[in-house]
């Protein structure tokens, strides 16, 4: 009986150093994803922004935010976030005509993401606008 009794508060005892605590990062967007849907560079500024909860119980530091090119300029905050509160990541694409599929890497000390990283992303497709000509004639209409 006292062996198991001492297993007991072994195993009680373990569990209870495998609680993580410490900050946590949980994104608001689903999948960490941003759809920029189909926009055009006259209509669009490309600035979206990424919110994110503190859900641990200690301040979350964000270290690094970078992209995987120049066209994507990420800004990162500079204070900690409390555990509670929220955050933002703002991303800025230049809005070069073509698809959009970025990657941003957001580097911090979250105990619930492997090694304090995660990975956010954009998508869309940047068309650019056609201009009608009013001085242009007008194609004209196949006979009937």
């Amino acid at each position: 009986m006292k062996k198991l009794l001492l297993l007991s508060a072994f195993f009680a005892m373990n569990m209870f150093g495998f609680a993580q605590s410490g900050a946590k990062i949980e994104f608001l967007s689903k999948d960490n994803t941003i759809d920029y849907g189909t926009v055009t560079k006259e209509t669009d500024n490309g600035l979206r922004t990424f919110e994110f909860k503190n859900t641990g119980d200690a301040p979350l530091i964000i270290t690094n935010v970078q992209s995987t090119c120049g066209c994507t300029v990420p800004t990162k905050p500079t204070e900690p976030i409390m555990p509670g509160m929220t955050g933002k990541i703002d991303v800025k694409y230049n809005m070069n005509p073509g698809p959009i599929r970025k990657t941003i890497t957001v580097e911090s000390n979250a105990v619930n993401v492997e090694g304090g990283k995660i990975a956010l992303k954009i998508k869309g497709e940047v068309i650019i606008k056609q201009e009608i000509n009013i001085l242009e004639k007008k194609k004209a209409l196949p006979s009937q």
